[in-house]
């Protein structure tokens, strides 16, 4: 069997490989232009990694997990030592495995436009779920379960988006703190499935993707490609930084970007970046099956180092036999200078709609208007344009207070955390409706039901595709922690105490939906007709200060009435023409 691995500056690389007992054997590879190639007898289940030397960052003390690994032994865990120059880390770094790939499948995309993606924590999602068998919980194999595939099919999801299941390792605070990264985004290689959620590997999301698909749900991987768990200079050395420290982006004056806020950042303007990032997409459509993918902090990947909506990895997916008929969602911002780019990814792109959010919760929280509010329902015709809507519309996602702490919490409560509240969006739109917190007030958890009812009929009844977060329709509370990242068992969906009733809700708004799919088609209508609460047409002077309004629209088989007013129970219906 071949070995390669890309490490151009290096001047020596050995293949390292280990038997059961944990010995290694170090066998010495051959250049070959910037890669590095062995033969050697080895199969199925043989575990492997490499050791690099050459100019610092190099360091031949440290083991390297293989970059286009598709399997690892074992998790990822934080040691200080594997930051540590000369320190050997061979028992510290997990072991890549060799795994035979299957025939390569391409199946048609599961998911259109306008649908319902359904954004879920996999651990979390099933850890507390009493249908689900014990050894089950908390893996990618709990998502083909029947009970949990019937909770989808009752919300009539077009497609589950899995928060990253990536290996990952924790950010070196943590460990101190005692908490450890429960969501995910900050990846090591990008393949290589974390052992914890999918013990099985590949084969065990290729199956969970199948079972779903059967019912007639796609799935959408939440991949990272803006940055690596390496972290900044003094992050640990268990990849690219031993192998290609080039594959980081940095300044003029040598020192490492972060326009992710993580200590480095990934360089697309790199092709050998951009290739290793194709080359995992490919993997999990053809090995997985997967329908496509959200890019988290997306605004990275047109970068070099400034933004370019023409940046060449956009050209090279649209080009891809495998890639091109995908789905692309993208997170389309970033904390470096300039990374605000809602409405700039190419055509064919979908992209996270925070304005569609703030909008709708101001207009709940009382200092929104009207009129921004049927913008965005109307399919945000300002952001892109008068003829097709690639927006992603949500009222809350993992990222922030759910949708039931934002009507909770005027102001962010995430001590847990330990960085004494410093941490997660300071200003995000919220309000308390009178109470900081849990409210035994009937009037007060009156309000509060009104306003998540309010934001979730205009979520179902707005133009484009739309997302729910896993537990918004349970009633999910965080207890204000709108950074929960690093709080496992927050993320532990409470299927016995959810509230029944916004189930059966938020159920009954996507019914209807799903039975009239013109609601959400990204093409723009201009034939809808809006009306003041007193059934007067409107007049553009009567959008100010508006309390709320109803729209009218013709739909297959009648007319679709949504009619969204502050202190009342929303209406979404379909009614004779």
């Amino acid at each position: 069997m071949t070995f390669t691995v890309r490490a151009p500056r290096a001047s020596a690389v050995w293949l390292c490989l280990f038997d059961a007992a944990e010995r290694e054997t170090r066998v010495t590879m051959l250049r070959n232009g910037e890669n590095w190639s062995v033969t050697v007898p080895a199969g199925e289940g043989t575990r492997y990694g490499f050791r690099a030397d050459g100019p610092p960052p190099h360091d031949p003390a440290k083991l390297l997990v293989d970059p286009h690994a598709t399997e690892i032994d074992k998790p990822f865990a934080y040691d200080p030592r594997l930051g540590e120059t000369g320190v050997d880390t061979a028992t510290l770094v997990p072991k890549a495995v060799v795994r035979a790939t299957v025939a390569p499948v391409h199946a048609p995309r599961v998911f259109r436009e306008g649908g319902l993606i359904y954004e879920l924590n996999v651990r979390g999602f099933t850890m507390r779920h009493p249908d689900v068998p014990v050894a089950l919980r908390g893996t990618v194999a709990a998502m083909g379960h029947p009970a949990v595939i019937a909770h989808l099919r009752r919300l009539n999801v077009s497609a589950v988006e899995l928060m990253p299941i990536v290996a990952w390792i924790d950010e070196r605070h943590l460990p101190p703190l005692g908490l450890t990264n429960a969501w995910g985004y900050n990846p090591v290689v990008p393949m290589a499935l974390d052992p914890r959620l999918a013990p099985g590997g590949v084969a065990e999301l290729r199956d969970a993707v199948a079972a779903l698909r059967a019912a007639g749900i796609g799935t959408i991987l939440d991949l990272v490609f803006n940055h690596s768990g390496e972290s900044d200079l003094y992050g640990p050395t268990l990849s690219l930084r031993g192998l290609d420290d080039a594959m980081y982006a940095r300044a003029p004056d040598g020192t490492l970007i972060n326009d992710t806020g993580t200590g480095n950042t990934l360089d697309f303007g790199n092709p050998a970046v951009r290739a290793l990032a194709l080359e995992a997409m490919r993997h999990f459509v053809t090995q997985a099956g997967v329908d496509g993918f959200r890019f988290d902090l997306a605004t990275v990947m047109a970068r070099s180092p400034g933004f370019d909506p023409g940046a060449p990895i956009f050209a090279e997916i649209a080009a891809d036999p495998v890639l091109r008929d995908r789905v692309m969602i993208a997170e389309p911002w970033d904390v470096g200078p300039g990374g605000y780019r809602l409405g700039q990814f190419p055509e064919g792109w979908l992209e996270w709609n925070d304005r569609f959010r703030d909008d709708v919760r101001r207009f709940w929280r009382g200092d929104g208007g009207a009129g921004p509010l049927a913008m965005r329902l109307a399919g945000s015709t300002d952001v892109f344009g008068a003829k097709r809507t690639r927006s992603v519309n949500f009222v809350a996602a993992h990222d922030g207070f759910t949708l039931a702490d934002t009507v909770a919490y005027a102001h962010r409560h995430n001590h847990a955390n330990g960085e004494d509240n410093r941490d997660g969006h300071a200003d995000e739109v919220s309000w308390n409706s009178g109470v900081e917190g849990p409210s035994d007030d009937p009037a007060v958890q009156a309000a509060r039901d009104l306003a998540v009812r309010g934001m979730l009929a205009a979520l179902f009844a707005s133009r484009g595709t739309i997302l729910l977060t896993a537990g918004d329709e349970f009633g999910r509370t965080q207890g204000g922690n709108n950074n929960a990242y690093a709080q496992d068992a927050l993320a532990w969906l409470d299927w016995t105490g959810r509230d029944g009733m916004l189930v059966d809700f938020v159920a009954q708004l996507a019914a209807l939906r799903a039975a009239h799919p013109e609601i959400g088609d990204a093409a723009i209508r201009h034939d809808a007709a809006w009306f003041r609460l007193d059934g007067v047409p409107m007049a553009d002077g009567d959008w100010d200060g508006a309390a709320g309004f109803e729209m009218r629209m013709a739909v297959e088989g009648g007319v679709l009435r949504v009619r969204l007013a502050r202190g009342e129970a929303p209406v979404v219906a379909v009614v004779p023409g």
